[in-house]
């Protein structure tokens, strides 16, 4: 899921997708803004066919917290 999550990611800011750490901070880090993080979450329930809970989205700040979510909704599928 990660590795998903990275190629997403750089559809969205100019990073090097080998520069996506699990703790790289989407805002602070990678320089996403409010509008490109929730444009990429709706490509993501595209994507993977899954809804995803914009008061549990707010609590995530790293890729890794990210990509832990993603798969955990897409198990419950």
């Amino acid at each position: 899921m990660f590795e998903k999550l990275a190629e997403v990611i750089c559809n969205y800011v100019e990073v090097e997708k080998e520069n996506i750490r699990p703790e790289s901070r989407f805002m602070e880090d990678l320089g996403f803004t409010s509008f490109d993080f929730m444009s990429m979450l709706g490509e993501l329930e595209e994507e993977f066919d899954i809804e995803i809970e914009q008061q549990e989205v707010s609590d995530i700040r790293t890729v890794q917290e990210a990509a832990d979510y993603l798969e955990k909704l897409t198990a419950e599928q």
